[in-house]
């Protein structure tokens, strides 16, 4: 069991400083628009995973007019308390666990897991095919970190390989024996990373199958399929990728760019054998989109031996009563929660019953009594 029990920031985004303690699993925010409701769970998330959801800059986390942000947790983890801090400034970065300083984030990263159900979610189904490389990789980087360095690996040698190419439409000199270097370096990443994603893939279409048939009145039959650019499906290998990158040297070479690669790769989401990114209704889109969340959950636990911390960030009022009954049903009991809402009528009354109320206005919380919004 992983429960935070405290949490603090010290010029995060709008908040000078705050330190709030958590005694239920469930816990509403509740405030206007650019109140700071958002910025909570975004600092849960930074803590989960080093970075945010919300921008690739850290410095755009720090408070305006201020040279460093802080953000720190205590939480217990089975009969363990930890103690977790994320600190940015004009340095740089540093993650600490019990103030000891890890010196890479994929030594961090993995001490507790997190689920975010947001509004842009369903992008990961109908947007563009990065927002689905971004998901994979945020995902199974969770869970491991020797898929975060191999992530790390192959976009630094992708860009060298990259500027090489560059360099030859250029000088129009080639140097075979550095090109097949950093292809095979490439091709080795290249395979690992396609073998880890297509075995998350298929771990999450056992879970989402089913889900999907749930949410949906067992309407509706959900296959994810990963699509590789290498196009292998089977015994992914190097040699196989390498010669695949040899076959496709001199369009490399003349379009000064690296064609082929995991940084092309997609996902395809089947229901009931149409492909629902591009054909299928928007409400089918939404049961996806909340199917593939929901079973990250069950897949965390899988991994981990822990559920994930659970994020829901202005989703509840989106979701229709059987949305909201399917996803209570899976958090329940089980993961602990933060929600953030506009206003409490878009929740229902049975997870206004289990939760401490927050309401923010101007980065200021005030625990609510929870009689206020509940029972009558």
């Amino acid at each position: 069991m992983i429960e935070i029990k405290r949490l603090s920031l010290v010029n995060f985004r709008n908040y000078i400083s705050l330190d709030i303690s958590f005694n239920k699993k469930i816990n509403i925010f509740l405030g206007n628009n650019a109140q700071g409701k958002t910025t909570l769970l975004e600092s849960i998330y930074l803590l989960a995973i080093s970075k945010s959801h919300k921008t690739f800059k850290d410095k755009d986390l720090i408070k305006f007019n201020e040279s460093f942000c802080k953000v720190t947790t205590e939480l217990t983890k089975d009969q363990n308390q930890l103690t977790l801090n994320v600190v940015i400034s004009n340095e740089g970065k540093k993650v600490l666990v019990n103030q000891v300083e890890k010196r890479k984030t994929s030594e961090y990263i993995g001490v507790f897991n997190v689920v975010m159900f947001a509004p842009e979610d369903l992008e990961i189904v109908k947007g563009e095919p990065i927002n689905r490389r971004k998901f994979i990789d945020i995902e199974i980087g969770q869970i491991s970190s020797i898929y975060i360095f191999d992530l790390n690996q192959y976009n630094r040698i992708l860009k060298q390989r990259n500027e090489y190419l560059k360099q030859i439409s250029q000088t129009q000199k080639i140097d075979y024996a550095y090109l097949d270097t950093i292809t095979e370096q490439l091709s080795f990443y290249g395979a690992k990373i396609t073998s880890n994603r297509i075995k998350f893939i298929n771990k999450l279409n056992k879970f989402a199958r089913n889900l999907q048939k749930y949410i949906s009145s067992h309407q509706e039959d959900l296959y994810i399929n990963y699509l590789s650019n290498y196009q292998l499906k089977d015994n992914i290998n190097q040699q196989q990728i390498f010669q695949l990158y040899k076959k496709n040297y001199q369009r490399d070479i003349i379009k000064g760019v690296t064609k082929l690669g995991i940084h092309k790769d997609d996902i395809r989401f089947i229901v009931n054998d149409i492909d629902v990114s591009n054909f299928g209704s928007q409400g089918q889109q939404r049961t996806t989109a909340l199917a593939i969340k929901l079973a990250l959950i069950d897949f965390v636990k899988e991994e981990t031996n822990h559920y994930p911390i659970v994020l829901l960030d202005d989703v509840l009022s989106e979701l229709d009563d059987n949305r909201q009954t399917q996803l209570l049903d899976c958090i329940k009991d089980k993961c602990q929660t933060f929600v953030t809402s506009t206003n409490i009528s878009g929740i229902k009354k049975e997870l206004i019953d289990k939760s401490d109320i927050f309401v923010i206005e101007n980065a200021r919380i005030t625990k609510e009594k929870g009689e206020k919004y509940g029972k009558q």
